[in-house]
C-alpha cells in the first residue's frame, strides 16, 4: 500500500467515524441507539497513532533490517587508540622558535608562575620513592679494571740520552718514579711503541706491569729484555716507599746474569715486605705465558700452554678402564642381615 492510499483510507475511517458519530447523536428517535463517548474514544485515539506512525515512517527505517548486512560495525574504542606507527615520528620539538612552530615565545609553559619557573631536581618522581634508590645505582664503574699509567719507549730513550735513566741498571717503576719519567702509578705501568720511529740507542732491561707487543719486538731488536711482573697495589706502594723489592718474589726468577737463587733470596730479605705473587686466575693465566714475557712463564711445563686448565691433546684417560676392571673382578653378594 502506498503512502497516498495510506492517508487517504486513514482520512477516510476518521471521516466515517465524525459522520457516525454526529449522525447517531442527531437522531431524536434513535436514543436508545447512540453508543457511549467511552467507546467511541479508544478507537478515535488509535486511528491518530496509526498515522502519526505512518506519517513519520520513513524509506530508511523500512528497509533497515535489508541493509544491516551492507553497514560496517565499528566499535567505539577504537577511537580512543588510534596513533601512528611507531617510531614513525622522532623529530625534536623545537621550543621557543616562533609562533608557526606551535612552541614558540612561552614554550608550551604559559605565562609565570610555577609552571613556568618551577623546576625538580634531576631523579625526583613526584614524592615516589626514585628507581635510583630503590634499586640502587649500577654500571659506569668496573671495580675489576685496572688504571695502568702508559709509557712510551720515546720517553725511554729521551730520559736516557739525557742522562736521567741508567741503562746498565734494570729499569723498575720505582726508578721510573724516581727520574720523573712517570708522575704518578696507580695500579701498575704498560709499555708501549707508539711514535717510536727510531730505534732505542742502547740496549736495557725493563721491568713493567704488561707490555705490547710492539713494545716487546722494538725493546728485543735493539738487544733488551722485557719482563712483566705483577703488582699489587699495598706491595706498589711499598715498592715506592723502599719497603719492598722492585721485582724479585719467591715465585721469580733471577734476573741479572751470575745472580744465583740463594742471592736472590738475601736481596729480598734485606727488605720489611715481600712481594706479592699474583692469586686470580686472570692474572696468573697472564703472567705464565712466554708470549707477554711473564715472569711466571718457567713454570709451565714443556709443551704445555699457559692455561690452568690446560690438558695434553691426544691423551686417552685411563680412570675408565680402572673403574671396568674392577667391575669385573667383584662377584654379586646377596643383601643379608648376618
Amino acid at each position: 500500500m502506498a503512502g497516498g492510499e495510506q492517508r487517504a483510507f486513514v482520512l477516510a475511517s476518521s471521516s466515517e467515524i465524525s459522520s457516525f458519530t454526529s449522525s447517531e447523536v442527531t437522531t431524536p428517535w434513535q436514543h436508545h441507539h447512540i453508543p457511549s463517548m467511552a467507546s467511541i474514544r479508544p478507537a478515535a485515539r488509535a486511528a491518530a497513532q496509526s498515522t502519526a506512525l505512518i506519517q513519520h515512517t520513513s524509506t530508511a527505517t523500512l528497509l533497515s533490517p535489508f541493509l544491516t548486512r551492507f553497514q560496517q560495525c565499528r566499535n567505539a574504542s577504537v577511537l580512543s587508540s588510534l596513533s601512528d606507527t611507531k617510531g614513525a615520528y622522532n623529530k625534536r620539538i623545537r621550543r621557543g622558535r616562533g609562533p608557526a612552530s606551535g612552541k614558540g615565545k612561552t614554550s608550551g609553559r604559559g605565562h609565570k608562575g610555577q609552571g613556568q619557573h618551577g623546576k625538580v631536581p634531576a631523579g625526583f618522581e613526584g614524592g615516589q620513592t626514585p628507581l635510583e634508590v630503590v634499586h640502587g645505582k649500577r654500571g659506569f664503574e668496573n671495580p675489576l679494571s685496572k688504571e695502568l699509567q702508559p709509557l712510551n719507549l720515546s720517553r725511554i730513550s729521551h730520559w736516557i740520552s739525557t742522562g736521567r735513566l741508567s741503562p746498565t741498571a734494570p729499569i723498575t717503576i720505582k726508578s721510573l718514579i724516581s727520574s720523573r719519567c712517570l708522575s704518578r702509578v696507580k695500579d701498575g705501568v704498560k709499555l708501549l711503541a707508539r711514535k717510536t720511529d727510531s730505534p732505542l740507542p742502547v740496549p736495557i732491561q725493563i721491568v713493567v706491569s704488561r707490555a705490547s707487543s710492539a713494545a716487546i719486538s722494538a725493546v728485543e731488536k735493539a738487544g733488551g729484555s722485557v719482563v712483566t711482573r705483577y703488582y699489587s697495589k699495598s706491595s706498589l706502594a711499598r715498592v715506592l716507599r723502599g719497603e719492598a723489592h722492585p721485582y724479585h718474589s719467591l715465585q721469580s726468577q733471577p734476573l741479572l746474569e751470575g745472580e744465583s737463587e740463594e742471592g736472590k733470596r738475601a736481596e729480598v730479605e734485606r727488605f720489611k715486605y715481600r712481594l706479592a705473587d699474583p692469586a686470580g686466575r686472570k692474572d696468573i693465566e697472564y703472567y705464565r705465558d712466554e708470549r707477554h714475557r711473564g715472569y711466571l712463564s718457567h713454570l709451565v711445563p714443556e709443551g704445555e700452554g699457559p692455561s690452568l686448565y690446560f690438558k695434553v691433546p691426544g691423551r686417552p684417560g685411563t680412570e675408565g678402564a680402572k673403574k671396568k676392571v674392577k667391575a669385573k673382578g667383584q662377584t654379586k653378594v646377596e643383601n643379608r642381615l648376618w
